[in-house]
């Protein structure tokens, strides 16, 4: 396998980094904020609005879904670009007879 290059460094860092954004830095957020840590937002009996989370969903779910979005494609990348490795056919085996 070849060395890695700037553009594999910067795709694997740039989706590690939407990936532990996503996941640990808003999840804390969400941790440190209280109280919903559901998805969804907190109604009372009457159906009104009490809490809505801290950090909306949508956003958590986008950053994680970029991050495996931009590991895709790299790795579309890198096997669209990878060196194909000649196969040499064996020669046809005769039996002595």
């Amino acid at each position: 396998m070849d060395a890695m290059h700037t553009f594999d460094k910067a795709a694997m860092a740039l989706s590690g980094g939407l990936m532990l954004v996503g996941i640990v830095v808003l999840g804390l957020v969400e941790i440190l904020a209280g109280q919903p840590y559901g998805a969804a937002a907190v109604t009372n009996e009457a159906g009104e609005v009490v809490a809505t989370p801290a950090v909306p969903p949508a956003l958590r779910t986008g950053l994680v879904l970029t991050g495996f979005g931009v590991l895709l494609l790299w790795g579309l990348v890198r096997y669209a670009v990878a060196p194909r490795e000649e196969v040499e056919t064996p020669a046809p085996r005769t039996t002595a007879e």
